[in-house]
């Protein structure tokens, strides 16, 4: 079946590099790269053209030029799927899948699951210990209060909430199609499509072998109290909500 990787990237042109080549470094190369270049005004498109020379699979570069992550993934998924994929992967352009991730999200798409989320963890090269200790309790947090907030509970979902990350997200053409998509909106997009995935389905999978290590320039940008609001869905406030 085939499968595409779709990366949104917005003014990325200092790290979609290190993302680009922890691709190349996958063990699986059976799919085509199509990253989404949403306005941006510095070198990312041509940091993915220059890597596309040496790229071990397809590389295609998609300008959207509507504001928002959630347009830039829809975007980038509704043209791979009239492109003929079959199976959909997401990460974002400042993260690092590990080495076998791609493997990972076409075994649970191919061994029956509609959508599969896999661990995140953060970038080592970030933060210390303390940091990245830090951003681990902010998501175990986020995904606690995911799993009690009435919005995520009712009749209507097919399956029980459980916060998957849209850097760390795989989907069959057909599900993604089904459920209506990504919001087309700036971040977060997240929940609010996994709530659309839930209620079309219940076949949603995690998978521990389906790892990327994140980001924590978000911690950095907003310090420990409003990250925390961030996760839990509390808004950025007087910030962007892509931290740059």
């Amino acid at each position: 079946m085939t499968l595409w990787v779709i990366v949104p990237a917005f003014n990325e042109a200092a790290r979609i590099s290190a993302t680009l080549y922890a691709l190349a470094a996958q063990t699986d190369h059976d799919f085509t790269l199509l990253v989404v270049d949403n306005g941006s005004t510095d070198t990312t498109a041509e940091a993915v053209r220059a890597f596309a020379g040496c790229a071990p699979f397809p590389v295609h570069v998609l300008a959207e030029p509507e504001k928002g992550v959630g347009c830039a993934v829809d975007t980038g998924f509704r043209h791979a799927i009239a492109a003929g994929a079959d199976l959909l992967a997401r990460t974002d352009a400042d993260c690092l899948p590990r080495p076998g991730w791609v493997a990972a999200a076409r075994a649970a798409l191919t061994g029956g699951a509609g959508m599969a989320c896999g661990k995140i963890t953060a970038r080592s090269d970030e933060h210390g210990p303390i940091g990245r200790a830090i951003f681990a309790t902010l998501v175990g947090l986020a995904a606690a209060f995911g799993r009690i907030r009435p919005a995520h509970r009712g009749d209507g979902y097919l399956a029980p909430y459980r916060m998957h990350a849209g850097n760390n997200m795989a989907i069959t053409a057909e599900l993604y199609l089904a459920c209506g998509g990504m919001p087309r909106r700036p971040s977060p997009t997240d929940r609010t499509f996994l709530n659309r995935v839930r209620a079309t389905t219940a076949a949603i999978a995690y998978r521990s072998d389906m790892i990327v290590e994140n980001s924590t320039r978000r911690l950095r940008a907003y310090g420990i109290v409003g990250t925390a609001k961030w996760y839990l869905d509390q808004g950025s406030g007087p910030r962007t909500p892509d931290p740059r």
